[in-house]
């Protein structure tokens, strides 16, 4: 079978910037076991696969070790792909996904993710985390991630993680999050996953259901402007709406071509 491939840089304005992402549209659903056999080729941290039958899309996403519940910049990367290669033409996509339906609007380059708010709640530290930290969080919260608050947006970049400890707990679909306040932003982020082939994810969309509740609470502000302090660095404009939140950033094509799966 032939496929089409499109490697995208999410939530950045640039090639080699944000967080790459695979997108792959499939004529019909295939075996998993293809879907995380492309997933582990692209040897990117998600692969977005969907599937369009009329108005209907059924988007899902694959790491390489596991199906993910919910993710951002694959679910911008499929919307990119969408929009400025395949020729969608209604303004708003609506994808049908295991998190529930989740909406993309794209006005002037921007897509605007409408994603479930996740308000994380006060936890306690398991030691494999707390072990692997470099620098101890003031405080700690949870919800499919844990959330680690920092005094500053100096920790956050400072942070460093010991992989070989990190890599004793698996959180299955979740991972850590450390954040502050920042600087020229309304808040800073890194996020980690465990035993997952690409520890420190560039950005990540998902985290933002559960970073835009607590800081819009903690800063009492429903806009906020926020960046992820990777390597390739990513930009999120966000807005706490209740139950829900939208994530809002760009894209740039990187890559465009075939898959042949036998």
């Amino acid at each position: 079978m032939k496929l089409e491939l499109y490697q995208i840089d999410a939530f950045t304005d640039k090639v080699f910037g944000g967080n790459p992402a695979c997108v792959v549209p499939l004529p019909h659903w295939i075996s998993d076991d293809i879907l995380f056999k492309i997933t582990k080729e692209n040897a990117v941290a998600e692969t977005a696969f969907f599937v369009k039958k009329e108005d209907e899309i059924q988007l899902r996403w694959f790491t390489p070790e596991i199906e993910m519940d919910l993710c951002g910049h694959a679910t911008l990367a499929a919307a990119h792909c969408l929009k400025t290669i395949l020729n969608f033409s209604k303004e708003t996509i609506v994808f049908q996904t295991k998190s529930g339906e989740i909406s993309v609007t794209c006005n002037n380059e921007i897509y605007h993710l409408n994603f479930p708010s996740r308000m994380p709640i006060v936890s306690e530290l398991p030691d494999e985390i707390k072990n692997a930290l470099s620098i101890p969080p003031k405080k700690i919260y949870k919800s499919r991630d844990y959330v680690l608050i920092y005094d500053s947006e100096t920790d956050i970049r400072n942070l460093e993680i010991d992989r070989q400890i990190l890599d004793q707990i698996n959180l299955g679909t979740g991972g850590v999050v450390a954040t502050a306040k920042g600087n020229d932003y309304d808040f800073v982020s890194r996020y980690f996953t465990p035993q997952a082939s690409i520890l420190e994810d560039p950005v990540t969309g998902s985290a933002h259901c559960s970073l835009v509740p607590y800081w819009a609470e903690e800063l009492k502000k429903e806009k906020l402007s926020a960046i992820q302090l990777s390597e390739r660095i990513g930009y999120l404009n966000c807005e706490f709406k209740k139950d829900r939140v939208q994530i809002s950033g760009k894209a740039r094509t990187y890559l465009i071509g075939n898959i042949w799966t036998s």
